[in-house]
């Protein structure tokens, strides 16, 4: 395990950095719209980013609130 870190550590490390702010995004957006739920599942799923990204652009719009008219 050991030499597998070793010889991937940059790769490790560029995934870190990609991952990190869209699973802080998407945390922060779940949090604000009060998807306990998601919230949950994008805490624990670990998806290089892929659920994260799709729940900011795609799940997250159900939310949206029409421009209410006077």
């Amino acid at each position: 395990m050991e030499e597998l870190l070793e010889q991937n550590f940059w790769l490790l490390m560029v995934l870190m950095v990609w991952t990190i702010p869209w699973k802080g995004w998407a945390l922060w957006k779940a949090a604000k719209l009060n998807d306990k739920w998601w919230f949950v599942a994008l805490l624990l799923i670990q998806t290089v980013a892929i659920l994260d990204i799709l729940y900011i652009f795609i799940f997250s719009k159900r939310h949206s609130s029409p421009i209410l008219k006077i």
